[in-house]
């Protein structure tokens, strides 16, 4: 299975609605710093998708909480 960018997205986005930045500095949240670094990663690559198992633990918990809520 793979996660396309426009998933990562939706799922950076989820994250940001539950835990939004705080503080004067806006401080991205935990969980939206993990997204946000495999996004751009896979801008940098020009990756339109990445496979699912490639994933940290991380990423692939955050993304399976994001998948139940949108189920």
């Amino acid at each position: 299975m793979d996660i396309t960018l426009p998933e990562l997205e939706e799922a950076i986005n989820y994250w940001r609605n539950l835990r939004p930045s705080l503080g004067e500095e806006r401080a991205l949240s935990p969980e939206v710093n993990e997204l946000a670094k495999l996004y751009a990663l896979m801008i940098f690559h020009q990756q339109k998708s990445i496979s699912y198992t490639s994933l940290d633990q991380a990423c692939r918990q955050l993304i399976d909480a994001w998948r139940k809520q949108t189920a």
